[in-house]
């Protein structure tokens, strides 16, 4: 790049201050940004306020040279993100006749627009028009005052179509140089102990950087790179990378996965093996996060979701004086749940799940005790696992399904089951 360009993102909405939707925009635009080598410095969000979105504006203007605008750009009354940027940098509106003619021409709408529907035709005079493939709001693109601006709609389905398909080429003039980021992800090792193991590393890098991210059962380690070129930045991370992998060892379940049980598709692709599951604590989660996958069904036959004993005993088999002598939270019955539905469905793999998602004990163990059970046709491993009695349900649960996932892994890539 011939100059470091700085870059905020103003998400305009109401409903974002309020916590209604969650701001997703924001983290796909600077993610996009960074493919292409251009810093985003500045997240900003205010509500449908002409004066404090003016006072966003002013702000923006003194300390970035890409402002980027989500949202306010639709037909209402408080979509005001043109006008008040227009304004900011001089510019008149103008009624653009060609977009005038295409609102509604993604759904092939024959009705009456309303007056107010043609609001979205005024654009910044001189600017480059962005359509959109989603919706009916067109985006746009002006440079002005030494400053590149960009205004697309809220909706996160419009917003990502229309980055990707006309800002992205729109901005790529404005980097010579490429980031690339890879994400190592990590099981078995919270974002603290693998900040321990590389610390002293990443204080001594710049180019390409590391940084571990939790997020919120795992944890991933983000490894990054600037330069002219992709494959010149690829040929800098691959020997960070391959050092990471080798001293992390078998914590690492994949590279740039968005989720363990994505790993363990792809090694059930690979090795063309199926599995069931029997949940109890987890409510059929497991199997849930599985299926939501594409494709899932060719590897997953099917689960049950046995909460009361009795069940237990009608579906999956496990004999009554079992749960009586050991306790349903037991190693005994999350081994004879993973091994009944394995044979009931002959799959080659099975999961069982017995514990406490909470908040009410059983009077033996403390809530977040869960043990979870992997049936092959060579073996039935077990793994005990106490989470804490004042997580919640729901990260108790998630937590579960992460280690039946990764015990799923580490036995089809040959490496120990328990750890």
């Amino acid at each position: 790049m011939t100059k470091s360009r700085d870059t905020e993102i103003i998400s305009v909405g109401t409903e974002l201050l309020l916590g209604r939707v969650v701001n997703t925009d924001a983290r796909d635009i600077s993610e996009m940004l960074s493919k292409i080598g251009i810093n985003v410095k500045y997240h900003t969000v205010v509500g449908d306020n002409p004066q404090r979105l003016r006072d966003c504006v002013m702000i923006a203007k003194q300390r970035a040279d890409i402002i980027i605008t989500t949202g306010g750009l639709g037909p209402t009354c408080d979509d005001l993100t043109k006008q008040i940027l227009a304004e900011a940098f001089g510019l008149k509106l103008e009624y653009n006749q060609e977009v005038a003619d295409g609102l509604y021409e993604y759904i092939d709408f024959k009705g009456e627009l309303t007056d107010n529907t043609y609001q979205q035709a005024m654009l910044p005079e001189g600017c480059t028009v962005f359509h959109n493939t989603c919706g009916t709001a067109p985006g746009c693109g002006f440079e002005k005052d030494g400053k590149t601006v960009v205004m697309i709609p809220g909706p996160p389905k419009e917003c990502n179509a229309m980055f990707s398909l006309s800002a992205m080429p729109y901005l790529q003039h404005l980097s010579e140089e490429k980031i690339v980021s890879h994400s190592v992800c990590v099981f078995g090792m919270g974002e603290s102990a693998v900040d321990d193991v590389f610390a002293e590393e990443m204080n001594a890098m710049t180019n390409p950087s590391m940084a571990p991210y939790a997020k919120e059962s795992d944890c991933l380690l983000q490894i990054t790179a600037k330069a002219h070129s992709l494959d010149e930045a690829e040929a800098m991370i691959a020997p960070v990378m391959e050092h990471v992998c080798q001293k992390l060892g078998d914590m690492v379940y994949g590279i740039d996965v968005d989720c363990i049980e994505e790993a363990a598709m792809a090694l059930l692709k690979e090795k063309h093996m199926t599995f069931a599951t029997a949940e109890s604590c987890t409510g059929g989660e497991i199997a849930k996060r599985f299926t939501d996958l594409p494709g899932a069904s060719a590897f997953f036959k099917g689960g049950a979701v046995t909460y009361w004993n009795e069940v237990k005993s009608l579906m999956l088999g496990v004999p009554a004086e079992l749960i009586e002598e050991k306790g349903v939270v037991s190693y005994e019955v999350a081994k004879a749940m993973a091994e009944g539905i394995r044979e009931k469905l002959g799959t080659d793999m099975a999961i069982g799940v017995t514990g406490l998602a909470g908040p009410d004990g059983d009077g033996i163990n403390e809530v977040g005790t869960v043990f979870i059970a992997l049936a092959t046709e060579d073996e039935t491993f077990v793994r005990e696992i106490h989470l804490g009695a004042r997580r919640t349900r729901s990260f108790i649960r998630r937590m579960a399904g992460n280690y039946a996932f990764d015990m799923m892994r580490r036995y089809m890539s040959g490496k120990p089951v328990l750890f």
